[in-house]
């Protein structure tokens, strides 16, 4: 993949190096911070799933939910 050299106002690399995670590059920030995948685009994905769908999805979440709580439970009574 190449590469571009791109003019920035100071004020804009600024903005964009205090969001820059430790962990990447200033390019991987630019993609991540411009990326156009929005709330709306997440409840789209989801309001085309059928009923028995959401049902399965929150019975996994309510499980999960339950270990930590039994995780917990545990804990507390290994005084």
């Amino acid at each position: 993949m190449g590469t571009k050299t791109v003019r920035l106002e100071e004020d804009v690399y600024e903005r964009i190096k205090s969001r820059k995670r430790e962990d990447e590059t200033f390019s991987e920030a630019v993609d991540r911070l411009t990326n156009d995948y929005t709330l709306l685009d997440f409840a789209d994905e989801f309001a085309d799933r059928d009923e028995s769908r959401w049902e399965q999805e929150k019975r996994v979440i309510e499980a999960a939910e339950g270990e930590e709580d039994e995780a917990v439970e545990q804990l507390l009574h290994e005084e």
